[in-house]
């Protein structure tokens, strides 16, 4: 695998991981919820199964994102299946790309829905996880599982992301503090 595509390979992964604890959607259209769920359904999947789900996810929310580019929700479900598609078809000519425009729309999807815990978390994984030279900032991770607890302090993907980032960079007793808080 080359220097390139180690890290982007990681990214990949990360975006599988962000989706599955949505708590609290930001608003959006019945199109955008199902092309969400489409993008969840597609977990229970192996394969081209796997790969046509995600596919149909990733064409109803760039549809609706047409219809409405105001709809925060298509914008995260565009995220959701342009990540999780581009994990299970592996690596490719357009993975750099694609990685780049499932960041695009959670950054939409995050203009309009700033207080949105789950957008708030993606956010802040990607932020953790990417590397330096794609955008990546462990602090600024930080903030944004802040600001999605101070949204919703029961918020359990936040909390669990917070807590292993202080772990990792030797916060223990204010990770324990964070855990006891729950």
């Amino acid at each position: 695998m080359t220097r390139v595509a180690r890290p982007l390979a990681l990214v990949l992964g990360l975006l599988a991981v962000v989706v599955p604890g949505v708590e609290a959607l930001p608003p959006g259209s019945p199109e955008a919820a199902e092309a969400l769920a489409l993008c969840e359904r597609a977990d229970r999947h192996r394969g081209a199964g796997r790969v046509e789900l995600l596919t149909r996810g990733l064409e109803l929310a760039e549809a609706r994102v047409r219809l409405d580019p105001r709809d925060p929700l298509a914008h995260f479900a565009l995220f959701c299946n342009l990540g999780r598609r581009v994990q299970a078809t592996g690596l490719g000519i357009t993975m750099a790309f694609d990685v780049l425009r499932a960041r695009r729309a959670l950054d939409r999807a995050l203009a309009l829905a700033p207080d949105d815990p789950d957008v708030l978390t993606a956010k802040g994984v990607l932020t953790i996880e990417l590397p330096r030279l794609l955008g990546g900032d462990p602090a600024g991770g930080e903030q944004w599982f802040r600001r999605a607890l101070a949204q919703n302090p029961q918020h359990e993907l936040a909390h669990w992301y917070l807590t292993d980032l202080l772990a990792r960079r030797g916060a223990g007793p204010e990770a324990a503090a964070l855990q006891a808080s729950r």
